[in-house]
């Protein structure tokens, strides 16, 4: 009873002109109850005519209704009554008084960290329906919400019933995908990808640019490149994404005989190499001392106008030094300090959103 009190008190704070309210709910106050169902044991529900009231007193409200809304939500997720705030959400829209995706977000964040996944999954699916496009963090309160549970059984009715929405698309799988690989729950990432196979949203380019990255991430070579034989059987083509990300998993557990061998691959399948890749094979060649070939890589890259950064001459000056190419080490260091303006920078080495 407390917190809804003072849920109530700290929003007509927040917006004075709407102090009626706080005469309104009071009359309420007496008639919460536990809720049975729905609703956490720990939470009190708000009736249906204190509800409304609520409502009618965001409709009649002298600033926009959305504002006052997603401070209710806020209010009452903070409170721990999220029941209530679902409530709310779902009443407004039947009136079509539209709402921010902020005040969604307020209750996904609040149910992911409940461990409610029949709360998040009805919020985030609304979400998908009203909103359309969602931000990166509502795609990592779905993957966190899973965090605690085993319940194989519970993830895939999820996406399922996610896949049915926005079928044939694979956008937004391919997001939840990746958010549960961000939180390291690599298995349920990969459980997700088997699903899909048998889904009217079936993988795409993207798909198995994820799938290969998170395998590569994992240490998973062998895997990653059964995926990638998969995905060209799929008739996906791969492409600079996916061997870049390759040749970068590759390098990193010393198979440059296989980089080498998807190299030749890119330029037979017309992919055009980028500053990823080179530098990539650069760094390969010249941490095995074999700095002949990274020299020759180097001058090919810019050969082909694609800006050096900073990171990838440092890494040829350094295995240059090991090796005593003093001299040569020298040069390209003058080189790299006479032209560090035009030289790429962290954003050129950001992937784009998946």
């Amino acid at each position: 009873m407390l917190l809804i009190q003072n849920c109530i008190t700290s929003i007509t704070v927040g917006f004075p002109l709407i102090r009626p309210f706080f005469d309104i709910i009071s009359n309420f106050i007496g008639n919460y109850q536990l809720l049975a169902t729905q609703a956490s044991p720990n939470e009190e529900e708000v009736t249906d005519e204190a509800l409304n009231q609520i409502l009618t007193t965001i409709e009649n409200a002298p600033k926009p209704n959305g504002e006052i809304c997603t401070a209710y939500v806020d209010k009452l997720c903070e409170a721990g009554n999220l029941s209530a705030a679902a409530r709310l959400l779902q009443s407004l829209r039947d009136k079509h008084i539209f709402h921010s995706p902020k005040a969604y977000n307020l209750l996904l964040g609040a149910a992911s960290k409940r461990h409610d996944i029949e709360l998040l999954s009805q919020v985030f699916k609304e979400l998908l329906v009203f909103q359309g496009s969602l931000s990166s963090t509502s795609y990592l309160y779905v993957a966190k919400a899973f965090v605690k549970t085993s319940d194989g059984i519970q993830l895939l009715r999820f996406i399922k019933e996610v896949s049915a929405l926005t079928s044939p698309s694979a956008t937004v799988i391919n997001r939840i995908i990746f958010a549960f690989a961000e939180c390291g729950q690599v298995d349920k990432a990969l459980l997700i990808y088997d699903l899909i196979k048998s889904l009217k949203c079936k993988p795409d380019l993207i798909t198995y640019n994820t799938i290969l990255d998170i395998l590569g991430r994992a240490g998973r070579t062998d895997e990653m490149l059964q995926e990638f034989t998969s995905m060209k059987g799929a008739g996906i083509v791969p492409d600079v994404v996916s061997y870049n990300t390759l040749l970068n998993n590759l390098r990193k557990v010393g198979r440059l005989d296989l980089c080498l061998v998807y190299f030749r691959e890119m330029g037979e399948n017309g992919v055009e190499p980028d500053l990823l890749t080179y530098t990539a094979l650069i760094e390969s060649f010249g941490r095995s001392g074999n700095v002949k070939e990274s020299i020759r890589l180097f001058e090919e890259m810019k050969l082909r106008q694609i800006r050096p950064s900073i990171y990838v001459y440092r890494s040829l000056i350094n295995n240059l030094k090991k090796i005593g190419k003093l001299e040569l080490a020298m040069k390209y260091l003058e080189e790299m300090n006479s032209c560090v303006s035009d030289l790429a920078g962290p954003n050129d080495f950001k992937r784009r959103r998946r």
